[in-house]
């Protein structure tokens, strides 16, 4: 099965195309589940485990960020193989690493998340250029998600910077992926900030095909109906994430994993109208 085949049923299967980020820090994680597991490794991963149990109905995707797994050092890292494990198989899995280099150390990243994760999907920062992509290309049942206009403000200090032809980073690295896509056997998407609507029209006209994992819905207050707008005639399919918004809708209430799926139930539902386009699409 390949990475497109796997995502469209998980579109389909799930009516949605919510992600949903796991992002576990501890001193966020809800009080009374604090202080039944004093272990932090315990803790992240018992945590993701209910949220995965609780969400998988109402999304296609889950996206672990692999920094608050490698912050706690060894025990994360067992943490994250296990919440990975508890994902279902009919669920795409994006390892959110932004990794970015060349040669034998980028065949090390994707040993370590593809081959010993079983990541479907990562990932990858390209600002040391298109070889650094290279290693993740021969698996047609993975995909890469290049980072091509983020949705923090510093997204303007390179990815916005126009460039010799008039272009911008941006728009140059989404043209390249499309370029690379026709010897790519791994699918090549674009990570595009759910902040950035207003600029994401080029870049989805220089890589029409892409799969796009959007950020910045949620938290950090990025428009649905601007983005039924521009995704309006993409071919590709978006995933679009959340991750603090749901993982901490319950605050420390007893019953935290109530308001967890509430949340989830509620974006889903705000998104019916690009989910149901793509689900269409699927079938």
């Amino acid at each position: 099965m390949t990475f497109t085949d796997k995502l469209t049923r998980a579109v389909q299967s799930s009516g949605s195309v919510l992600c949903a980020g796991l992002d576990p820090d501890p001193d966020r994680i809800p009080k009374p589940l604090r202080d039944q597991i004093p272990d932090e490794g315990r803790l992240i991963f018992e945590f993701c485990r209910r949220v995965i149990e609780a969400v998988k109905p109402h999304v296609c995707a889950f996206k672990p960020n692999l920094a608050f797994f490698e912050a706690l050092g060894a025990p994360g890292w067992n943490a994250l193989e296990q919440v990975i494990d508890s994902i279902p198989s009919n669920r795409v899995v994006i390892a959110d690493a932004k990794r970015g280099d060349i040669g034998n150390t980028a065949g090390k990243y994707r040993e370590a998340f593809f081959d010993r994760l079983g990541a479907d999907a990562i990932t990858l920062n390209p600002l040391m250029g298109m070889d650094t992509i290279q290693p993740f290309t021969h698996y047609p049942d993975k995909a890469v998600f290049v980072l091509t206009l983020t949705s923090n403000e510093g997204a303007a200090d390179f990815f916005k910077q126009r460039i010799e032809g008039g272009s911008s980073l941006s728009q140059y690295i989404a043209g390249e992926l499309s370029r690379y896509q026709v010897q790519s056997a791994a699918h090549l998407g674009m990570v595009l900030g759910a902040t950035q609507t207003t600029n994401l029209q080029p870049l989805l006209k220089a890589h029409p095909n892409a799969h796009l994992l959007i950020p910045g819905v949620g938290t950090q207050g990025g428009s649905i109906p601007d983005l039924e707008k521009v995704l309006e005639n993409h071919k590709g399919v978006p995933i679009i994430n959340s991750s603090r918004s749901i993982l901490y809708a319950g605050r420390d209430n007893e019953d935290w994993i109530r308001y967890v799926t509430d949340q989830a139930v509620q974006l889903k539902e705000s998104l019916h109208t690009i989910s149901s386009r793509y689900a269409k699409k699927a079938s």
